[in-house]
């Protein structure tokens, strides 16, 4: 290969690696989609009331159960309710369960013709002959369909179920709520914080519905519904 001719390929190679880098930088700053089932029959008293955890998820260790409850406790408090005294139950019982799987998902993904353009050998008006060589297209990568790919996708979830126990007897459900991330291969203990803000976004919420909350991945804040 020519030194034109090399010069060229250099430079559509730093070209395709300077795109795969913009992609992955465009992927990170992707916003962070949770979305949110609610069912409650909230009581209209409950303001100012004390909760409990119930028994705790076997599936997780102890102190990684107890930080996602804790996670869940704050977002509770926030928005007027009070942990019970070690020891004491209180009127609310709450659930949490957290829980992490995979999934297969076919995707449609678009594909681009890089294939570079040919320069024949030209001669200038001395005799000079200036040998071909590979260029890329001036047009750009060209679109020419789409491709199904399978893509490796992360489904982490927090369930907090709520019991009351005003009235004696079997204790009876005032709040389901579920927060689902589906995406990036993300680990558990990193998205949590996020499901469980999303999940009390609207607390106590409207009973059936399903949102969606979307974060900011370099503030966390929220910045959609």
């Amino acid at each position: 290969m020519d030194n034109t001719a090399e010069r060229w390929a250099q430079r559509v190679r730093r070209l395709v690696l300077a795109g795969a880098t913009l992609a992955l930088l465009g992927a990170c700053a992707m916003p962070i989609q949770t979305k949110v089932t609610n069912f409650n029959a909230w009581p209209a008293d409950a303001a100012g009331a004390t909760y409990s955890y119930a028994s705790a998820n076997p599936q997780r260790e102890e102190l990684e159960q107890a930080t996602y409850e804790g996670y869940v406790g704050a977002e509770l408090e926030r928005h007027g309710l009070k942990q019970a005294e070690p020891g004491q139950m209180g009127r609310f019982l709450v659930e949490v369960v957290a829980t992490d799987t995979t999934r297969q998902k076919t995707v449609l993904e678009p594909v681009y013709d890089n294939q570079l353009i040919w320069t024949p050998p030209t001669r200038d008006r001395y005799g000079n002959v200036y040998h071909g060589y590979w260029r890329p297209d001036g047009f750009g990568p060209r679109y020419i369909g789409d491709r199904e790919v399978q893509r490796t996708v992360q489904v982490n979830r927090l369930a907090v179920r709520i019991l009351d126990t005003r009235d004696g007897g079997k204790p009876r459900p005032v709040l389901n709520i579920s927060a689902i991330y589906e995406g990036e291969l993300e680990d558990l203990p990193d998205m949590v914080p996020y499901l469980a803000r999303a999940a009390f976004q609207d607390f106590p919420g409207r009973n059936g519905r399903v949102q969606v909350v979307r974060f900011d991945p370099k503030s966390g804040k929220v910045i959609s519904r």
